[in-house]
């Protein structure tokens, strides 16, 4: 795929990763993009590209076989990113603090800005059950902090017909999101006490029966995704990988700190990471579990 910059650099990292079925020996690190401010919130779309946001120039950003491209100006500070079945694309805008939707002819539809009459906090990461549930954070980072309406950091769930619902208060901030294969587990990352979360998540949508899965990560947690074999992608002060069970099996150390991912390309086995100032992609074998 070229779509690098003359400032791409390659990276070559010899890594022992091993997974349930599969064994990687060598693994080929890859910057596909550079020069950005604070890259978060990676989606591939099944048309052939990836999105993903730099919140503070407050743009999504389109990275293709044709180069990089502005997908959104003035994105309202965007953060995370994610598709359902119907290729819509759902969005985290951090400094208006609401999520939003975009349909195929670009219109824009807010979702979710306010939980009983307050404002949200800054939702940061989300993800879209395959029948279209739809489940966010609400942490509040910096700024965010002083402004904020809530007195609480929660975590959503939207159902496809009905009203916004608090799946949880969580003491530290929630970030990651994400959903086991079958869409019966919810993850969710927590920075400040660096864990891994999951719930319960029933026929109609609703999570329960919050506990820690995983605790003492290396660095704060930030964005989270799934394989198909239920394995947990964390990006922390690197991406580490546990067992549906939450042992950790290994980590993939990148030249600058991993902010999120997103698995892709046309058989969903690439992993992209969003990194500070650069996006990177790994080719690993082993396919994304995707709910779109």
């Amino acid at each position: 795929m070229v779509y690098i910059d003359g400032a791409m650099r390659t990276y070559l990292f010899l890594i022992s990763l091993v997974l349930p079925a599969q064994d990687f020996a060598n693994l080929h690190i890859e910057k596909v993009a550079g020069g950005f401010t604070f890259t978060e919130g990676p989606v591939w779309s099944r048309d052939g590209y990836l999105l993903f946001s730099d919140p503070p120039e407050n743009k999504i950003y389109r990275l293709s076989n044709d180069g990089k491209s502005i997908y959104r100006e003035a994105s309202n500070g965007a953060n995370g990113n994610t598709f359902d079945t119907q290729g819509r694309l759902y969005t985290c805008e951090s400094k208006s603090r609401r999520v939003t939707r975009t349909d195929s002819k670009g219109k824009i539809e807010v979702l979710a800005d306010k939980f009983e009459g307050k404002r949200l906090n800054a939702p940061n990461d989300i993800v879209v059950r395959k029948d279209g549930h739809v489940y966010f954070t609400d942490p509040a980072f910096g700024a965010q902090a002083d402004s904020r309406e809530l007195d609480f950091y929660g975590i959503y769930h939207l159902p496809p017909k009905g009203p916004l619902a608090l799946v949880a208060k969580t003491p530290g901030r929630p970030n990651g999101i994400a959903l086991s294969p079958n869409g019966k587990l919810l993850y969710v990352a927590d920075s400040d006490d660096r864990l891994v979360r999951v719930y319960d998540v029933g026929g109609n949508g609703v999570a329960t029966n919050g506990r820690t899965l995983i605790s003492k990560i290396d660095g704060p947690p930030d964005g989270i995704r799934t394989d198909d074999k239920g394995n947990i992608w964390v990006t922390c002060n690197n991406v580490s990988v546990y067992g549906p069970d939450g042992k950790f099996i290994n980590k993939i150390d990148f030249p600058e700190t991993p902010r999120n991912l997103t698995f892709g390309d046309g058989d969903y086995s690439t992993l992209f990471v969003t990194a500070l100032k650069s996006v990177y992609k790994v080719q690993l074998g082993i396919k994304g579990s995707v709910q779109y």
